[in-house]
């Protein structure tokens, strides 16, 4: 009973996907988080219940000033941001037998403070030109999220099938550099498989997926689609404590539609994973820490994200024995 409790906790959002910042299209933003597709990926929650996920996010990159970016309504000479971010996640597991599998539904909702700095803003959104270095930061609110996720199980093979989608009502600050909302429709399918060995203590995930970006109605721009591969190997090195490794790679597959003509971005990026387990109030939680450093970037931002997954169930439903 314990591992079960143990294996829901530590397993019931590892699989999100989460909206994040400084990643391709407008703004440098995607709705799929890269690097969320680490470790027992695939593995859905094997009971019940209602659970609970945050996630503190932080990431810091730059683009060289000999570039010329798109940001929300401007055209921008070198870019600097900082995002601090918090994303909330419920999620309701109502089946484990659904079509042979078990259902997950639940919503993100992102909160934070961007901090942006452009060496200098060359067109602005009603078309003025300008010179000057220009700062921006904001506490503000991202997004709100739907997701969805379908999951099977063997002994040791894991599938997942997962979508999300960003619904463009967030606090969109019009004009201004430091936004969390993408405020365009968009929807990211994703497919997922884990080798999960919990008497080895190894897991080995990979993920792949295809993002739809609509047009920002404000600034008239449409963000390319693009496609996204992680792969990630864990061990456990105790009941409480495992550490991993993961890797990821994006690319737009389709271009930009605005102010620079045809845009493109692409990225590699290799990091690193860790997990403790505990258990608090007698229930179990886990913490994840996760980092990741961009190898390689094309057209976006190039630097380096940390964040810190804490998950609990608020509610399982317990088989009886």
């Amino acid at each position: 009973m314990r591992a079960l409790c143990k294996a829901s906790a530590a397993l019931a959002v590892l699989s999100l996907g989460l909206p994040g910042a400084a990643y391709a299209t407008e703004g440098g933003t995607s709705l799929y988080l890269l690097g969320s597709g680490g470790p027992g990926t695939a593995v859905m929650p094997p009971v019940e219940g209602i659970f609970y996920d945050k996630t503190i996010y932080v990431y810091d990159g730059s683009v060289s000033a000999k570039r010329e970016f798109p940001i929300n309504g401007n055209v921008v000479a070198g870019l600097d941001a900082t995002i601090v971010a918090d994303f909330e996640t419920i999620l309701l597991v109502p089946s484990t037998n659904f079509l042979g599998g078990t259902i997950a539904v639940g919503g993100i909702m992102p909160f934070g403070a961007p901090m942006m700095s452009a060496d200098a803003v060359l067109t602005g959104p009603n078309g003025g030109v300008f010179s000057a270095n220009r700062r921006d930061t904001a506490l503000t609110t991202g997004d709100p999220v739907g997701v969805i996720m379908l999951g099977w199980h063997g002994k040791k093979l894991h599938a997942q099938l997962a979508t999300l989608v960003s619904v463009p009502v967030g606090n969109y600050r019009e004009g201004q550099l430091a936004n969390l909302s993408l405020h365009r429709w968009a929807v990211d399918q994703s497919v997922a498989v884990s080798w999960h060995d919990p008497e080895s203590g190894w897991d080995v995930s990979a993920k792949g997926g295809y993002t739809f970006n609509g047009r920002n109605d404000v600034t008239d721009y449409s963000s390319g689609d693009e496609i996204h591969l992680e792969g990630a190997v864990e061990k456990a090195l105790s009941k409480k404590f495992s550490l991993g490794a993961q890797a990821y790679y994006q690319k737009q597959v389709t271009s930009d539609q605005g102010p620079l003509g045809s845009f493109k971005g692409e990225a590699v990026a290799v990091g690193g994973t860790a997990a403790l387990n505990v258990v608090m109030a007698r229930t179990p939680a886990t913490f994840r820490a996760r980092i990741m450093h961009e190898l390689d970037t094309t057209n976006r931002l190039q630097g380096d994200s940390f964040w810190l997954d804490f998950s609990i169930p608020l509610k399982m439903n317990i088989p009886k024995q």
